[in-house]
């Protein structure tokens, strides 16, 4: 038996003589692999769902017939233990062909945590983590180390362990096209890519076209067709881990598979040798290269940078401080109809654009990828997703690791919720101004009361913790689900806090600080989840009892405060300014 240990950079599954097999794509770290990209098979592992059953020996009966393996087991269910059983399918399309005719069997209930994704599954069960070390353990099926993309592939026969993080370097790849029209917005049925640029981060910068330059950047094409393949090429060459563009989703990468088609040129871009593959994603499409982790910049900045807008000039001067060199949209056509200086413009624009790309990618991933180390769900679907729905995937392989079961989802609305107390500031020029802060307001009141759907009780009991205003009833003990999350989160990140205080290593203040501010952004996005109904753990009570005592709290403090000579003269939600007037 051999071990690989290898940077887990991407997750899917494959069918292969109908049994589904888990794909690790990830960048081997030893030394005689150096470099190389490793694709590790899984065929052990097998989909499941829970049942609650109203009676578990009729439950099996039934089940039974349908000639499914069933395992007892308990679970605690919003804060109660209860019998379920498990039910191993042979196929993850099993769940939907069969889930219907399981729920109208008289035995069941309900079924549990049936729409979560095979691959995340896997992720959840065997505790790894992307962008982490995992080691595997089992036999090489072939090792190719004489091409520039060589790879292993290699079949697992022993559980996987994750190892923790890695500070090796990936190797990131930006890339851009320029496509013109002469009545603006190119038209990807008319009109030909003209311009392909790169930037990495490990120093190579090209700039593609079917033009000839004076510059060394500049590597002219006859044709378009050849210019694509020029592309494949060099993602095939480079071999990055990480793809970077600005806007890619929507325009690049469709456009260029569009074109590719037109001209019959296989985009082979994927570890595995498969072609690009644009899908939808629930609210837009998203670009997948197998093996690689493609990242929109476009789409991450949206969700990252508060700013009015996001075109890649207007993040690079918010980010660095500086312009880019910038030429006009409605100006590319006439630049490029120009054999002159405007032409060399045009070049040194495309190559600026990517450079940008690379520097912004360089800047802002770090945290990303440490969300992804915690959260534990891929690159590419955190680049994707909004802070909420990484705190529920978040919650959910706690929930696997606590032995709790996640409810199902509920319905698709908003209920307004009085928000933190707000006082409208006092007029004036103030001098002797102090600043009074709650630390973490939201996610310590959560702790510290208790405040989780297991732990909300109607009737009256003695140990509880009652909320002002709503009198919402919380027990005291046990400590319910979703405050020993945050309790654990807000820990960890005060102890990397602590120990930024004491380090004297850049690299290492660095890295403790994102990690820090990943925490912070995971702890400080829980409550306000409380409120949205597809939230798996939605509460309206624990919202507003979550707000009421915050409100208490900061107006409390107020009032303490001028008993100490303070006036306070603006106050919103976790914190107050005031003026010492004695």
């Amino acid at each position: 038996m051999e071990t690989k240990q290898f940077v887990l950079l991407d997750i899917d599954y494959i069918t292969k003589n109908r049994i589904p097999v888990i794909r690790l794509f990830g960048k081997l770290i030893e030394e005689n692999g150096e470099g190389s990209k490793i694709i590790a098979l899984d065929r052990r592992f097998k989909p499941y769902i829970y049942i609650h059953p109203n009676n578990v020996d009729d439950c099996i009966k039934e089940l039974a017939v349908l000639e499914l393996e069933v395992e007892k087991l308990r679970r605690k269910d919003n804060g109660k233990l209860k019998n379920f059983l498990k039910v191993t399918l042979k196929h993850p399309q099993d769940i939907y062909k069969l889930r219907d005719k399981i729920l109208d069997l008289k035995s069941v209930e309900e079924i549990r945590e049936h729409d979560i994704p095979f691959y995340r599954r896997y992720l959840i069960d065997k505790g790894l983590f992307p962008m982490n070390i995992v080691e595997v353990h089992g036999k090489v099926l072939n090792f190719n180390r004489s091409s520039s993309d060589g790879k292993c592939i290699f079949e697992v026969h022993s559980e996987p362990q994750n190892l923790g993080s890695s500070l090796k370097e990936l190797n990131m790849l930006s890339f851009n096209i320029e496509a013109c029209n002469p009545d603006g917005m190119p038209k990807v049925k008319e009109d030909p890519i003209i311009i392909i640029s790169f930037s990495s981060n490990q120093g190579f910068q090209k700039v593609y076209t079917t033009k000839t330059s004076s510059s060394d950047s500049v590597e002219t094409s006859p044709n378009e067709k050849e210019l694509i393949e020029k592309y494949v090429n060099t993602i095939q060459s480079e071999d990055p881990d990480i793809i970077l563009g600005y806007n890619s989703d929507r325009f690049d990468f469709p456009y260029l598979k569009e074109r590719a088609e037109k001209l019959d040129v296989p985009l082979k871009l994927g570890v595995d040798g498969s072609s690009l593959k644009i899908v939808n994603n629930g609210r837009r499409n998203a670009s997948v290269i197998k093996g690689r982790i493609h990242i929109d910049l476009y789409s991450n900045m949206r969700r990252n940078l508060p700013l009015e807008y996001h075109t890649l000039k207007r993040v690079y001067k918010e980010l660095f401080g500086e312009d880019k060199l910038e030429i006009p949209g409605h100006e590319v056509y006439n630049s490029w109809n120009d054999d002159g200086e405007r032409l060399e413009r045009l070049f040194k624009y495309s190559l600026a654009d990517v450079m940008a790309v690379t520097k912004i990618g360089e800047k802002m991933l770090p945290l990303s990828i440490e969300l992804t180390r915690i959260v534990g769900q891929p690159l590419f679907d955190m680049a994707r997703m909004g802070s909420g729905k990484q705190v529920e995937w978040y919650l959910l392989r706690k929930a696997f690791e606590y032995e709790n079961m996640a409810p199902n989802k509920f319905g698709s609305y908003l209920r307004d919720v009085v928000g933190g107390h707000v006082k409208e500031p006092v007029k004036g020029l103030h001098t002797n101004i102090y600043y009074f802060d709650f630390r973490s307001l939201y996610p310590s009141i959560i702790v510290s009361k208790n405040i989780s759907p297991d732990t909300l009780v109607e009737e009256r009991i003695e140990d509880c913790h009652i909320a002002p205003e709503f009198g919402y009833k919380f027990r005291k003990t046990p400590q319910g689900f979703i405050p020993s999350v945050v309790g654990k989160l807000l820990e960890n990140r005060f102890q990397k806090k602590s120990m930024m205080k004491e380090s004297e290593d850049p690299r290492e203040f660095q890295m403790l600080n994102l990690q820090q501010e990943a925490l912070k952004r995971l702890t400080s996005t829980i409550y306000g989840l409380y409120n949205h109904s597809t939230f798996r753990w939605y509460s309206i009570e624990c919202s507003e009892a979550i707000t009421a005592w915050g409100r208490d709290f900061l107006q409390k403090t107020m009032e303490k405060s001028e008993e100490y000579g303070f006036k306070p003269i603006y106050a919103d939600t976790d914190g107050f300014y005031a003026i010492l007037e004695h």
